[in-house]
């Protein structure tokens, strides 16, 4: 039996043409991006929405939170998997929620593309196939969100946009892609661990979190301003294994007090510490003032995860224990039977 999969447009380059000014725009629809592919109707009955035309920097938190309570409601009335296309200056936020959000089997699968539709040598096209053959595949399913870009399989949690123009833009930093489509067929080299799915996130809490990264030179006047600005969570991306200037301390410790913030770093790759360095200003310092280790997670992924669980409760005690328990939970490989 065929597999219906439920192909979502969000916008982004993939979706954007020349038009008579000298840049590129939106245009393209979920239904237009089928039909410049009609050879990849044949792998599933593919229904199509478009819930939105965006450049992926103007899609909010709460879109995205929309976007997954309606793939939940389908997939409950009998879809079989999701292909989402979305620019890709985002692309990794998205995926990353969606997968925090998402418990179900069925395979959700982003991706985009790096060149606009009516460009030579346009990637979206081949890109959207890679997608679906991923999401009709019986193997991706409990993998939860994967990415899918030229030719790679990424799991959401460890994908990162590494390039501003490559084709092959998206790379699982330290670490390699779970799989690949190789000659229209998807292969598997392992399975990454999920983490439990966020199942009461509530709009209507949602309160900024402020993502910080350290600078040489940089000093505390930005971070005393927060609570009065009304921010409920801090991500600070330190130098190094987690590190910043001695004389922040105090603004930091003070913050400590008043909201969750999280210890994260500032390097492409490579785990925040924990116990090497103990001056001040190290992540031995930041950690024993009481801030939360992010784990494997880059900045903007534990900025995300606070934020969500601050949707879900207003308790200090469980919103560390629920982000600890999610950014801290082990990254580890499966190999494939």
């Amino acid at each position: 039996m065929r597999k219906r999969i439920l192909l979502v447009s969000l916008g982004g380059t993939i979706t954007m043409v020349r038009t008579t000014s000298s840049g590129l725009l939106p245009k393209l629809s979920a239904d237009d991006l089928l039909r410049q592919s009609p050879e990849i109707a044949a792998l599933a009955d593919i229904e199509t929405w478009s819930p939105a035309m965006l450049p992926s920097a103007s899609l909010s938190l709460a879109q995205i939170i929309d976007l997954a309570r309606e793939l939940r409601e389908r997939f409950a009335r009998g879809c079989d998997g999701a292909v989402i296309v979305q620019g890709t200056d985002t692309l990794e936020e998205t995926a990353f929620i969606l997968d925090c959000l998402i418990p179900e089997a069925q395979p959700v699968v982003v991706t985009g593309a790096m060149r606009g539709g009516d460009v030579t040598g346009a990637d979206g096209p081949t890109n959207i196939a890679d997608a679906l053959r991923v999401a009709v595949d019986d193997e991706s399913r409990g993998r939860g969100t994967l990415v899918v870009f030229c030719g790679d399989v990424h799991a959401a949690r460890l994908v990162r946009k590494t390039d501003t123009v490559s084709l092959s833009a998206f790379q699982s930093v330290g670490r390699a892609a779970v799989g690949a489509v190789v000659e229209g067929q998807v292969q598997f080299h392992g399975r990454t661990a999920r983490s439990p799915a966020l199942l009461s996130v509530d709009p209507a809490r949602e309160r900024p979190v402020a993502l910080f990264r350290f600078a040489m030179g940089e000093d505390d006047r930005w971070l005393r301003c927060l609570p009065d600005l009304g921010y409920g969570g801090l991500v600070i991306e330190g130098a190094g294994g987690g590190h910043v200037a001695a004389a922040m301390m105090p603004a930091i410790r003070e913050l400590a007090t008043l909201m969750p913030v999280v210890l994260a770093s500032r390097c492409s790759t490579g785990p925040v510490l924990r116990h090497t360095y103990a001056y001040p200003g190290s992540e031995i310092d930041l950690l024993s003032a009481g801030l939360l280790h992010a784990g494997d997670l880059c900045g903007l992924k534990a900025r995300l995860l606070i934020a969500l669980v601050l949707m879900c409760t207003s308790d200090r005690s469980r919103i560390e224990a629920e982000f600890r328990a999610r950014a801290n939970a082990p990254v580890r490989r499966e190999a494939m039977s």
